[in-house]
Formats: structure tokens, sequence, C-alpha cells
């Protein structure tokens, strides 16, 4: 299984490219600047960091760095981490579940689409959920053998998570916490100590980070990308933490129409639907039929507790990404993908157990009658073959397997064992067309979903996917040429913003202008300014050389004062400024991205320079020559 897994996330990984070229940038940057790398900088220069903390860089600058900058560097670690998240998903199962159920929850994650496009892909999500199952892992490990040292590596492996995509590493604290006080071994007092233990490594392995960020003077580091004060805290409570939640205006960008309508059907809507929910009504179903099946069973039980672990896991995540009003993007599904496939089999094993009631078997039927049915609407959504094609085997063998489990405590062993086998594979054929579907296409840009359906889903913005409705007609190479049919030329990674329908960080370079910007780079401690870091990351991956973001991701942040900017100049340490640039490019914006009366100091630079610059154009794009005399 493992294998066949990494035979699949490889398989012409390199088509996608630098994938998501902001992190891609900071991967290089960091790949030849250990304070760029540290701090998860954008440039090597360390002029502002990415609006994530650190950890998935780090892997990604140490890949680099080891191995130089390529596709195959930044993507591969990537797949990898999807490899090990599978083998723990099968240990899990495994510790109470026969090993061919460890396999199919193994497999069931590895299929999921949104699995299959986020451990080839370069977003921290792919180190977010190894950390997370690994702590899922030790938790069970802790109440198997009733040893403190599990539950701290626990909330080690938690405390890293926030060092990858911030508070959403927390999701699953509630279901550790209540599950270990629940079964445990021990006295109560003793589970409390260990899950105060768990709560100290936590702490410690993020709080470390966050004391060191704080308390260097700021003009020692880069600026926090996302806050509005430069802090990290800041980033945490506010653009990824509150802002996440309410949709506040947060570091610049607020709701900004990424969220698709909040409710409790999100995750079953659209593309997240087709990304994610394949097994989420029978695993909701078997979650509950097996908690009341086990009702009896002792406190310290291990099945009960991996059940409610997973369930829980899955609940809790599900009704945050659900209702969260914030920016919501399909692709943070992939969180819910090992959750869902465990909570499934595990249930569904449980279930089986009990096969002599009659209520089992009736559950198994509605489980796999209902996952049939959600199949063939599933694979209905897309309109293409041979989506259209499977959906009706799907449901007439799915149907039919429903029907023998209503009989299953009369089947011989062999029989059972083919029922079995047959349910496997028919709830796994839709998410497996649309895995491989994902597996074949190149993905870029910021945006990114899984499979062939594009309905729905963020406010109608689609991007980051070839041949789609905004993706545009094809991706960038890894060399960063357009392929056929893409001729469009941009300055950076995104051509003044939001173009297209929102392909974000996807496109291409002008090569005239890169070779502009790198004679003589060395002379420069910037070789180009612009707004925002999808045009900056572009530039820099095409040239290899520091490029300063100006606002950072939204192009709102204000990361650099005027008078510090001129400063720079004066001393010629930035070469050109790009005119345009990305988000914060878009006029008649404030400080904030809406409206309002606040000026940016992106605004306010761009204006200096057009005013004491003189304007020049290289390649396709508009830029300024600061080492020449103002006018």
């Amino acid at each position: 299984m493992l294998t066949l897994t990494a035979a699949a996330y490889l398989w012409t990984l390199s088509e996608s490219g630098y994938a998501n070229q902001y992190y891609s940038a900071a991967a290089q940057a960091g790949g030849v600047s250990w304070k760029a790398w540290f701090f998860g900088a954008l440039d090597a220069s360390s002029s502002i960091t990415v609006d994530k903390p650190p950890a998935s860089l780090w892997v990604m600058g140490l890949s680099v760095r080891l191995f130089g900058l390529s596709s195959w560097s930044i993507l591969v670690p990537q797949a990898l981490m999807g490899v090990g998240t599978v083998g723990l998903v099968f240990a899990m199962v495994k510790k109470v579940a026969p090993w061919q159920a460890g396999i199919a929850a193994g497999a069931l994650t590895a299929l999921t689409p949104a699995a299959a496009l986020m451990f080839r892909f370069n977003n921290p999500d792919a180190l977010l959920l190894l950390l997370l199952i690994g702590a899922g892992f030790s938790t069970l490990k802790a109440i198997e053998t009733g040893k403190g040292r599990w539950m701290v590596l626990a909330g080690a492996l938690l405390g890293f998570g926030f060092l990858t995509k911030m508070l959403q590493a927390f999701l699953i604290i509630p279901a550790i916490a209540v599950v270990y006080l629940i079964a445990g071994k021990g006295s109560f007092g003793r589970r409390m100590t260990h899950g105060i233990a768990c709560f100290v490594a936590m702490v410690v392995s993020a709080g470390w980070y966050i004391a060191i960020v704080e308390l260097i003077p700021e003009s020692w580091r880069p600026y926090i990308d996302g806050s509005t004060s430069n802090s990290l805290l800041e980033l945490t409570l506010g653009y990824n933490g509150v802002g996440r939640l309410n949709g506040g205006d947060y570091g610049g960008l607020g709701n900004a129409g990424f969220s698709s309508a909040a409710g409790i059907l999100r995750l079953f809507q659209g593309v997240s639907g087709g990304m994610v929910s394949w097994l989420l009504p029978a695993a909701l179903l078997l979650l509950v039929t097996g908690l009341v099946a086990l009702r009896k069973a002792p406190r310290t039980d291990l099945t009960r507790a991996a059940l409610m672990l997973s369930g829980a896991s899955m609940l809790v995540t599900g009704v945050v990404f659900s209702f969260m009003e914030g920016i919501y993007h399909d692709y943070y599904v992939v969180a819910l993908a090992p959750w869902i496939a465990i909570t499934a089999v595990v249930g569904a094993v449980i279930t089986w157990r009990d096969r002599d009631n009659l209520f089992a078997r009736i559950t198994l039927a509605v489980a796999m009658a209902g996952s049939a049915v959600w199949g063939w609407v599933l694979l209905g959504q897309s309109g293409e073959q041979p989506y259209d094609a499977l959906r009706w085997p799907v449901l007439i063998i799915g149907l039919g397997v429903a029907a023998a489990f209503v009989f299953a405590d009369r089947l011989t062993r062999r029989a059972a064992a083919a029922v079995l086998a047959t349910a496997a594979v028919t709830v796994g054929l839709g998410p497996a067309a649309y895995a491989i579907q994902t597996i074949g296409t190149a993905h870029t840009g910021s945006i990114v979903t899984a499979g062939p359906y594009e309905g729905g889903g963020m406010g109608g913005m689609r991007g980051g996917r070839p041949g789609g409705a905004a993706g545009g007609p094809g991706a960038p190479t890894q060399n960063g040429t357009p392929p056929t049919g893409q001729p469009q030329q941009m300055p950076g990674g995104n051509p003044g913003g939001m173009r297209g329908g929102g392909m974000m960080g996807g496109g291409t370079v002008d090569e005239e202008l890169a070779e502009a910007v790198s004679t003589n780079a060395g002379h420069y401690t910037w070789v180009a300014a612009t707004i925002g870091s999808q045009t900056a990351a572009g530039l820099q991956l095409e040239t290899g050389e520091a490029v300063m973001a100006i606002g950072g991701f939204n192009g709102t942040s204000n990361s650099i004062t005027l008078e510090r900017f001129q400063e720079y100049v004066a001393n010629g340490e930035i070469h050109y400024f790009i005119a345009g640039g990305g988000m914060g490019g878009m006029g008649g914006m404030g400080a904030r991205g809406d409206n309002s009366d606040e000026t940016s100091s992106a605004s306010e630079i761009s204006a200096w320079v057009t005013e004491n610059f003189t304007e020049t154009t290289i390649g396709s794009s508009t830029v300024y020559d600061l080492t020449e005399g103002a006018e």
C-alpha cells in the first residue's frame, strides 16, 4: 500500500512546476539564507515573511539547500509526508482491527481526492496532517501502554503543528484531551498529570519560536506578513485566528470573496463535497452505532478510544470548517480525510463484529446504500465521461452489497470476505476516479482544487488548475515557460492581481525582465521591488535573486515605510521598481484592501517612485530604474 501510495503521489509530480510559487519562493530563499529559512522570509534578504509560520518551509528549504531548487526538491517532501500519513493511519487502525482494515483505511485516505491534491502540492497542509495524525497515534499509544511519554510526544507534535499552520493544529485538542481522560490507564490524577505534561510539551514546542520572534528587535528580522503590527502573536489571533472564524478584516484581506456560504451542508456541496465527503455520511452513522455497540466496554477499551478519537477529530474539524465565515478554501478539507477513513473503517469493523444483531446488519446496509447513492450523486456532478458511466455500477453494486449485509449473519466465511472486499472496492471507486484525475492534472497557484467538478465554492473563484474554467489553458512548466495555448506573459507570478477568475501565483515570468534584473545582481540587496508577494515570488524563482515584496501577500501590509524605502534607494540597495504587482496593485484600495481613506505604504511608495523616476518598458513590464537619478 505504501509503495503504491508513493508511486501515485510521485507520478508526473514535476508537471506542477513550482506549484504554489509563494511558498516555493520562500523555500528558495531559505535554501540560500539561514536567516530567511529560520523566519520563513519570502526573499533571501529577509524583507518580509510569508503569512504562515515557517515549519513547512523549513522542510522545503532544507531540501532546496541539499538538492538545489527544482520542482522535485519542493514537491517530493510533500509526497513523502503523504506516504507517512497513510502509514500512520494504517498503524492506528491496526491497533484495534485486522490488518485488512488498516489497509482499507490507509487506501481510502490516500485515494481521497483532497489528499491526492495536497500531498502533491507545497502548501503547509501536508506537514500539518502528518503531525496531527502522529499526535493521534501517540495518544493511542499512551492509552495502550499507560506511559506518559507518548502524551508528551503528542503535545510536541501539536506544537510543531502550530508552527505549521497555527490554530488549525489545535482543532483536535478537544478530542485528544477528552479521550485520554476517559480511556487512559491509571487513576484520574495520573491521567491529569499526563494531560498537563502534554499541554506543557505543546506550549514549549510552539512557544520557543514565538518567544524568539517576539523578543528579537523588529529591525533585526523580516516583517511578519498578515499582521498589522509586525507581530507573530497578532498574526495568530487575528488574520490566522479570529479572522478565519468570523470573517473579520485582519491583515488587510478579510473575507475578500474567498468563502463559500457557511453552513452545515458546506462540506457536502460544490467542490468540497467531491474532494472529501464520499464516506462522510457513512462515517457519521458508523460513529454513532459503533459507540452504542461498545457502550458496555471497559473504560480503557482501545477500540472505543480509537473510534472516539477519530470521530471527535472529524466532528470538531468538520464543524469549524462548515461554519467559519472568514477565508475558506476547498482544499482545507484534506484535514478531514484520515479521520473520516479511520472512523468509517473502525466503525464498520465494530458493527460487523456485532452482525448477529439485526440492528447492526441494518446499519451496515444503510451505510453501504447511503455511500453508493452519495457516490452516484458526486460522480454525476462533473457531467463528464467516464464519471457518468462509473456512477451506475457504483450505485447498482453498492445496493447489491447493502442487500447482502442484511443477511450477513448467514454468510459463509468465504462469502463474507467476498462481500467485504466488494464493499471496500465499491466505496473506493468514486474517490479513486477523482484522485486519478487529480494526479494526472498539473496544479499551480494559490487556490487549487481536486477532481473534475468545478461548480460552486470560493465565491465562484476557480484557479490554479489548467483546463479549468478560470485556471487558464495550461500550467507553466518547471522552467517557467508557458505550454502551448498559454500565451500570456507577466512580470511575476500574477499579472496585477486576480486575473482570469482568480489564478494567483501560477503565471509565467517575462524573460526579458528576468534577464534585466539579473544583470549585476550581486551589487544589490534586492534586484527589484514590486507590490505583492505573488509577482515578487515568480520573478524571484525565475532569477534566483532576492525581490522585495512590498505589502506582502495582499499587497496591503505596511511592511515597509516610505522613509525606509527611500533610505534603501539612496543606499543603492534596490535596482528596479516594477509597476503593477499583485493584489495590492488594485486601484482605489486603502491599507486594509477595502475602500477606506487609510493610505497604505505600498500606495505611497508607488506614488513616490512614479513621481521621481523615469518610466521605461522592459519586455511587457513597466519598470523604474532606482539607481538612476530622480527626475
